[in-house]
C-alpha cells in the first residue's frame, strides 16, 4: 500500500510525526509532501498569484511554499512516481468538527485527494488546553489512529467522498470507543477580533477561537467528541441542495 501524508500545520509539525507513526502500521511504502510552514484556516485554497517551490528533505520527504491543496497536488504530480492508494491529511493540532471544516485546510487537502479520485482521511486531535502551543497531546491520535483506519482502508468509498476522523481530548484509556456519525453545526456567529497596535502604533486585528457554543445534537460529530468518542464522519463535495432544484426551477419556467 502506498500512502501520501500532509496536513496544514507544516513539515516540522508534531501531528505529521504522529501520522507517519501511525501509517507505518500498514506500510513501509510512505511518503510526505507538506505545508513549508503552518496553513491553518486557509480552506480549499490553491496558490495561483505566486510560483510555489517544492523543497526535498530526504529521499521521500518534501514540502511546499504554499497551501495544504498546493501540496497535495505537488504530490501526486511532481513527487510521487505512481498514484497513492491512500492519502492521509493530519493529524491536526485541534479540532475540524461540525461547520468548522469549511475553514480546514487538512479536510481540504483530504478534499483534494477526492477530487483526484484517491481514497483520503482526515485526522484531527481535538484538546481543550487554551493556549497549549506546542503541548497539544497526541496520545488518543496515537493509540487509537491504527484502530480507527483499518476498517476504511478497506472499505469501499463512492466517488467524491472522504472520511473526516477527531479524536477527543482524552488520555487514551479514557477514550470510550468509534463513532460513525453525521457532521453538526455550530450555534455562532463566528469568533471574536482582538484588536491590538504592533511597535510603530498601527492597529492590527487577529481572529479570536474562543470556545463556541453549539447545541450538541444527537448523532453528530460534536456530541460523539463531548461524550468521549472518536468522532467518523463521510463527507461528500457534491454541495448541491437537492431539494430546491425543483421550486427554484418553477421560479425560472414560463
Amino acid at each position: 500500500m502506498r500512502i501520501l501524508l500532509t496536513n496544514d500545520d507544516g513539515i516540522r509539525a508534531k501531528g505529521l510525526e504522529v501520522l507517519e507513526g501511525i501509517a507505518r502500521q500498514f506500510s513501509d511504502d510512505i511518503w510526505i509532501c507538506a505545508p513549508d510552514e503552518e496553513q491553518s484556516g486557509m480552506g480549499h485554497a490553491l496558490t495561483l498569484t505566486r510560483p510555489v517551490r517544492l523543497r526535498q528533505h530526504d529521499e521521500r520527504r518534501f514540502s511546499v511554499t504554499g497551501t495544504p491543496t498546493d501540496s497535495v497536488t505537488m504530490g501526486l504530480r511532481e513527487v510521487m512516481d505512481g498514484p497513492p492508494d491512500v492519502i492521509l491529511s493530519g493529524v491536526n493540532r485541534g479540532a475540524n468538527l461540525a461547520d468548522d471544516i469549511t475553514y480546514s485546510g487538512t479536510v481540504s487537502a483530504a478534499i483534494e485527494g477526492a477530487l483526484a479520485g484517491v481514497r483520503s482521511i482526515a485526522l484531527s486531535q481535538v484538546y481543550s488546553k487554551e493556549n497549549a502551543g506546542d503541548d497539544v497531546p497526541f496520545g488518543a491520535a496515537v493509540e487509537w489512529g491504527a484502530k480507527v483506519l483499518a476498517p476504511l482502508l478497506d472499505t469501499p468509498l463512492p466517488k467524491r467522498t472522504l472520511v473526516n476522523v477527531n479524536f477527543p481530548p482524552l488520555p487514551p484509556s479514557e477514550v470510550k470507543g468509534i463513532r460513525v456519525v453525521r457532521q453538526g453545526f455550530h450555534d455562532y456567529s463566528r469568533g471574536t477580533v482582538v484588536e491590538g497596535r504592533d511597535p510603530r502604533g498601527f492597529k492590527y486585528y487577529w481572529f479570536g477561537l474562543e470556545a463556541i457554543e453549539h447545541t450538541l445534537d444527537h448523532g453528530t460529530d460534536l456530541e460523539a467528541i463531548d461524550e468521549g468518542y472518536v468522532s467518523v464522519t463521510p463527507l461528500q463535495l457534491d454541495l448541491t441542495h437537492h431539494s430546491s432544484l425543483g421550486s427554484l426551477a418553477e421560479r425560472y419556467a414560463g
